[in-house]
């Protein structure tokens, strides 16, 4: 064996809370631990939001403890800002080329005293706040991110030198470049994630040009405590919001978008969301426009008759199209269904769709593992193991399966991680141990 391969037990791609979870638990039973991420933190979609239904635990506090136990366990080791170039077979289970890109910082030498971001002068947009917010072309990805290391966006570097000049530790390194991993692995977990419907999709819907029509996703980044406001302000002037409306389904269940099926979320989302604002804007009107309220979890329909309770208004009806008045007002046009069917038109402050799920990532692209018409990866046999795929060794969990709420995506990630250890047992032991797929067969 080459001395330049290293190798791992699993490989766990993606370092959401779903992937977090899969690598601590094999983490924990010993096995060494290769985590893939695409971006330059851990952390995922979850820690962008606010808090969690129907709890309303903080989100930040769930998270960062999983993204520190990942970051500091002795059998993990992460890979940021890297990506899967290629992957094949062989006697030693996988073979991965992994793509490390530069982040032109030395990682070793990097504290992430931010003093090179402070001294830079280019402002862009942060997509950690959905375009909200800025950062400077030499940052660290959020005030949580782990690594606390810092990276630079070249494309816009103007390579004036203060960053280097302003770095105690002297860990600016423009003549960085990417490198090729060689990995070998005996099981493969993907928990690639989720990406939402783009919320410009339906053109009737006017997002995008209508400034204050907004997505959930960045509603949770008004909300959250680390947001670009620190309050909740309308992103078209700043004004702070007085009627809040919710158009339910907005990605989601619509055959026009390709995206046929339920998210699972979005209702409840948009119900904490709503719970939310109206303890920050206490005088806000709270109007949520849906079809059908599905609350199908433990205390999911408490949550929302408590939702009913604050005052937060529920229309059944079917939303046709949003414009804007003179004072840049969205105007909701509306077919009630309740009561008789009529149309009607309301304008408010703010509105918000509530996307939905789509896959982040296609797995056949690289590894040849099936998908459904959904798009997300295909089960063969889900109702024996949610997490196996068609692929011996390889195994799916959370999102990259279908849509599923937070605590689906924890308990899936811990199933996706047994999976992988008895896969991992039945190619080591001198007696074959029923792996995932002996077991699929035996219950056929």
């Amino acid at each position: 064996m080459s001395s330049n391969i290293r190798r791992y037990d699993a490989m766990v791609i993606g370092g959401g809370i779903t992937g977090l979870q899969t690598a601590i638990d094999l983490g924990d039973q010993g096995y060494q631990v290769a985590l893939v991420e695409k971006d330059a933190s851990i952390g995922g979609k979850m820690i962008m939001l606010s808090k969690v239904f129907p709890t309303l635990d903080c989100c930040s506090c769930i998270t960062t403890p999983r993204m520190a136990a990942a970051a500091h366990h002795e059998n993990v080791t992460l890979f940021t800002y890297s990506e899967i170039r290629s992957y094949r077979r062989n006697e030693h289970g996988f073979a991965i080329e992994v793509l490390t890109k530069p982040r032109f910082v030395d990682e070793s030498a990097c504290t992430g005293c931010r003093q090179c971001e402070y001294a830079c002068p280019v402002d862009l947009p942060d997509a950690f706040d959905l375009g909200m917010g800025a950062h400077r072309a030499i940052y660290v990805p959020f005030s949580t991110a782990m690594p606390q290391k810092a990276l630079i966006d070249v494309e816009n570097c103007l390579f004036c030198g203060k960053c280097e000049k302003a770095c105690p530790a002297e860990a600016v390194d423009f003549t960085q470049q990417s490198k090729v991993l060689q990995i070998e692995t005996d099981a493969i977990v993907l928990a690639t994630g989720f990406e939402t419907t783009p919320r410009d999709a339906k053109k009737e819907y006017g997002a995008g040009k209508l400034l204050n029509v907004v997505d959930g996703l960045q509603v949770e980044r008004m909300l959250a405590p680390t947001g670009p406001f620190g309050h909740v302000l309308r992103p078209g002037d700043g004004k702070q919001p007085d009627s809040i409306a919710y158009v339910q389904c907005a990605g989601s269940r619509d055959q026009t978008l390709g995206v046929d099926y339920c998210s699972r979320v979005c209702c409840m989302y948009a119900i904490k969301q709503a719970m939310l604002l109206s303890g920050a804007l206490l005088m806000a009107d709270i109007t949520i426009y849906y079809m059908d309220i599905r609350t199908f979890g433990k205390g999911y329909e408490q949550f929302y008759q408590n939702a009913k309770a604050m005052g937060i208004e529920f229309i059944k009806g079917k939303v046709a199209r949003i414009k804007e008045d003179a004072d840049h007002n969205p105007v909701v046009r509306v077919e009630l269904i309740d009561g008789g069917s009529r149309v009607v038109e309301r304008a408010h402050d703010m509105v918000v769709l509530s996307v939905g799920m789509v896959p982040a990532y296609n797995p056949q692209l690289v590894f040849k593992v099936p998908v459904g018409k959904d798009g997300f990866v295909y089960i063969p046999s889900p109702n024996v193991s949610p997490c196996v795929t068609d692929q011996p060794g390889i195994f799916a969990a959370g999102t990259a399966a279908g849509p599923m709420d937070i605590v689906d995506s924890i308990v899936m990630a811990s199933a996706a991680a047994s999976e992988a250890a008895a896969y991992i047992e039945s190619q080591r032991s001198p007696r074959p141990i029923a792996g995932s797929e002996e077991r699929i067969a035996s219950y056929a």
